[in-house]
């Protein structure tokens, strides 16, 4: 038998492969050099951009939780000129997929931040965070509402010729209709899921774990609810849909994959494991080349 065909198609975006890591958990892209190598994924999803560094919120702001961990980091990053500046002419000289991963709390301030980056060699996709439950304003507000959420879109659609992708919230009341819209005002993939909100309780101290008292769970735990709700959106909408939630090991993405997503996001394991995501690439094409299909058949194929 010959090589496998790893590449997949999302809208205009063609990947190399069917896995990247998902936003937070990577940092830029340049953080896990001596451990990954970045180029060899189907992509990067970087850490969330938005127009002005933000220091997020104070800590604690991580904790392990049984099969997964929450965070309430509150989008700490270095703006997205200091991203341009410093982090993405080494990206892109190393040749990695770079989806920039982008935050604002307001619709005009999405649309300059995509305008800005539409600018910019090397950044080969955009996804709109619009479903962070960590921060106090513009996050899961625009996630929940359809028409919000299309508001958003269509702005960003309107500011840049890049590939867009949606994040997706788990705590959208009508999930579905949210995708629709945002497929209906120019997305051209959905990322799902984001985090879903939770909380831990020192009970010796009796003080929340998190100093945000709430923050986003991830990991294994969550991965039920992913494989369900790309099933559910697959259901939904015509659009490609980037699967996140747990992904683990090679199995835990063709899982995703028979649900319907074209892609997967590695993210928690990455804080276990830093070369999980090519362990998850290998484990992936070893499933695929044993039985003789390319990961693009995989999708949606559940019985």
């Amino acid at each position: 038998m010959g090589p496998i065909d790893m590449s997949v198609q999302l809208g205009p975006l063609r990947l190399k492969n069917p896995v990247l890591v998902a936003s937070g958990t990577f940092g830029y892209g340049l953080e896990h050099d001596d451990l990954c190598d970045a180029a060899a994924l189907g992509g990067v999803c970087t850490k969330g951009l938005s127009l002005e560094p933000r220091e997020g919120n104070p800590p604690p702001r991580i904790c392990e939780t049984p099969a997964g961990m929450l965070n309430a980091i509150g989008l700490a990053n270095v703006g997205v000129e200091a991203f341009c500046r410093d982090k993405l002419p080494v990206l892109r000289a190393r040749g990695v997929t770079v989806v920039a991963n982008v935050f604002a709390t307001s619709v005009d301030d999405f649309a300059r931040l995509a305008a800005r980056l539409d600018r910019e060699p090397g950044v080969a996709a955009l996804e709109l965070n619009i479903s962070c439950p960590n921060v106090a304003h513009g996050g899961l507000e625009f996630g929940r509402d359809p028409a919000a959420a299309a508001r958003v879109t269509a702005a960003v659609r309107a500011a840049t010729r890049l590939p867009l992708w949606v994040k997706m919230s788990p705590e959208a009341g009508d999930l579905g209709a949210v995708a629709r819209a945002c497929e209906q005002a120019g997305a051209d993939a959905l990322s799902a899921i984001n985090t879903i909100r939770g909380m831990a309780i020192d009970v010796d101290s009796w003080r929340p774990m998190l100093a945000n008292r709430t923050g986003g769970l991830s990991g294994p735990a969550i991965r039920p609810l992913a494989v369900r709700i790309v099933w559910e959106l697959g259901r939904a909408v015509r659009i490609p849909i980037v699967g996140i939630g747990g992904v683990a090991s090679g199995r835990d993405a063709v899982e995703l994959m028979l649900a319907g997503a074209s892609a997967v996001q590695v993210g928690t394991a990455s804080f276990v494991e830093p070369t999980a995501p090519a362990r998850v690439l290998a484990e992936l094409g070893a499933y695929c080349h044993k039985g003789g299909l390319a990961p693009r058949e995989l999708v949606g194929k559940v019985r």
